[in-house]
């Protein structure tokens, strides 16, 4: 059950016992009440923010938060999730059934957010959980994050880890691709059947993907696959290339870079209405 304290106009949000399974809701200007959102006469929609660091414990949710705010006052309810990682009970399962737990807190503020439009944001790491997020009705009873409470109705990726197979093969992250489909190391890694965004295609969700040429941390290759899937799958995606960027510009609130993600955002919950 999630538990809920209210410390201004951030609203905190526990989904676990662990110190890490929490996330910050930031509030547009009136609290998420009705006529905030960015039609007054609508409650605010919602972008569920997840931060990357190659699913590394020494990388937390203070990345995410200066997209947040920047997205709260552009009139988005903006979840800003922290979640288990490598080196602190992380990997996978329990990273992905964490961040898909956030979700789902949701319906606890239902009456103060518009869960109908509700997107994913992740940079790098948190790309591949944004992609994860948004298949996970493609996954089967019984496994983590299946049968989700509160759907997505939209993502978009920031130089995400989109294709897990492609990754191991080029060595992301030195060994940290390796590191969260096994992170007890005893040999037995995750299927990429139900951790790769790009083997849970086609999920009916729309996307933007937005990656820089000149990443050098994840190439763009990770996001022309998953949108060569997911053209072949029939599914809505949009590939947004940003000549000579780099892995950083998508998550530096006031660059260029991060405003292309902005607006992307700002257009699928748009579109939902």
């Amino acid at each position: 059950m999630s538990q809920i304290s209210n410390p201004a106009k951030v609203t905190k949000l526990t989904y676990g016992r662990d110190p890490s399974q929490f996330a910050e809701l930031h509030l547009p200007d009136g609290g998420g009440q009705e006529g905030t959102g960015p039609d007054a006469r609508e409650t605010a929609p919602v972008c569920v923010v997840v931060h990357g660091g190659f699913w590394r414990a020494r990388y937390g949710l203070d990345l995410g938060t200066p997209l947040a705010r920047d997205l709260a006052a552009h009139g988005v309810a903006a979840l800003n999730v922290e979640y288990r990682r490598v080196g602190n009970g992380g990997g996978w399962p329990n990273t992905c059934a964490d961040v898909a737990a956030a979700v789902d807190a949701l319906a606890a503020v239902a009456d103060r957010v518009d869960l109908t439009r509700v997107v994913a944001l992740g940079h790098s790491a948190g790309g591949h959980l944004a992609g994860w997020l948004a298949g996970r009705a493609r996954l089967r009873d019984g496994a983590p994050g299946a049968n989700p409470v509160v759907p997505l109705s939209g993502f978009v990726s920031q130089a995400g880890v989109l294709d897990l197979e492609l990754a191991v093969t080029d060595h992301l992250g030195a060994g940290a691709v390796a590191a969260f489909l096994d992170p007890s190391g005893g040999g037995e890694p995750a299927a990429y059947e139900v951790v790769s965004p790009v083997r849970l295609l086609p999920t009916g969700v729309p996307s933007v993907l937005v990656h820089g040429t000149a990443d050098e941390d994840v190439p763009l290759s990770q996001s022309e696959s998953y949108a060569a899937a997911a053209a072949r799958a029939d599914d809505s995606c949009r590939l947004v290339t940003l000549p000579g960027a780099d892995h950083f510009g998508v998550i530096t609130p006031d660059s260029p870079d991060w405003h292309v993600c902005r607006a992307a955002v700002l257009d699928l919950v748009s579109t939902q209405r």
